[in-house]
């Protein structure tokens, strides 16, 4: 650690400083008080130093009382956890007892509970799915959804850590309940891109103002937070950046899983699943999950009305 400044105050750290982990971290450092921040790119964590963070070298260095991972699937979250330079050897050595490991990505419900209690039984670390949605703009805001599953009285103790970085923080149940109810909200997602590019598509065969219609969808009954923050994608049919297909693809994939071990049929989502199993295998899969646009356009321009 490089920060000549005073040792975090509190035992509270963040892995991985990506589209959604480096706001969230600059949010608990202006309104929380010091932490420590990991990311596999240094650089990126010690960018963080000039608001009071500390940049750490290894997940063993970052291993505090309660750990925040912000990492895209469960398979980088066992990256940190374990090996030579990994956070049970952090633990170990700070003499942390029960640490408590926060697992943020949108990870499978029913392998973050299997992970849980194997990590609880084994090393007696307390495992926490709380996965989020409001996307980047919600992570710079502070206003974050934080769907939280695992044991209770661990999710209150850590309510006010949350409340720095989300407004709508709610406990659901056991462990696997959170990334269950991101799953939920990630078809919620995964629909709406697809009737919205649909909508789209249409208005422009049709010769309307995309921007008009935009405009009066966000005025009526179907107005959308997707609208609100990605709209302008539709309208420049670009979507170089943002949350990626083959992330919506993943999570959409959690949710068949869910529903198939509950033996449901989700005839919707299975739909948009082929959609963006379509994009993804067309080399799209880094776009903006917004780029379902690209996919749905070629079916609809070139179908064969003969």
């Amino acid at each position: 650690m490089s920060n000549s400044a005073a040792a975090p105050r509190r035992s509270i750290s963040v892995l991985g400083l990506g589209p959604m982990g480096a706001p969230m971290a600059r949010n608990l450092l202006k309104s929380y008080g010091p932490i420590l921040v990991w990311n596999r790119t240094y650089a990126k964590a010690a960018a963080l130093e000039e608001f009071g963070g500390w940049a750490a070298s290894t997940p063993a260095e970052a291993a505090c009382e309660v750990t925040l991972t912000v990492l895209p699937d469960l398979s980088q979250v066992r990256g940190v956890v374990e090996g030579p330079d990994g956070l049970l050897v952090g633990w170990k050595r700070e003499n942390i007892q029960t640490p408590v490991l926060v697992v943020h990505g949108t990870v499978s419900s029913v392998g973050i509970s299997q992970y849980a209690q194997n990590m609880w039984e084994n090393h007696q670390v307390r495992v926490m799915d709380a996965p989020l949605s409001g996307g980047t703009v919600g992570a710079e805001n502070a206003t974050l959804s934080i769907m939280v599953g695992g044991d209770e009285l661990t999710a209150q103790s850590l309510t006010p850590v949350f409340e720095h970085i989300g407004r709508t923080i709610r406990y659901l149940g056991p462990s696997g309940s959170g990334q269950l109810a991101k799953a939920c909200n990630q078809i919620v997602v995964a629909t709406t891109i697809a009737a919205l590019s649909e909508a789209m598509i249409l208005a422009r065969l049709a010769g309307l103002n995309v921007e008009v219609l935009q405009e009066l969808i966000q005025g009526g009954l179907a107005r959308t937070e997707l609208m609100e923050q990605k709209g302008q994608n539709w309208v420049d049919e670009h979507f170089e950046h943002g949350g990626s297909a083959r992330n919506q693809l993943k999570d959409l994939h959690f949710a068949q899983e869910a529903a198939s071990i509950r033996h449901a049929n989700l005839p919707t989502t299975q739909l948009v699943t082929e959609l963006f199993e379509q994009m993804v295998g067309q080399g799209r899969g880094d776009l903006d999950h917004t780029g379902l646009y690209l996919t749905i356009r070629e079916s609809a321009v070139n179908h064969d009305v003969s």
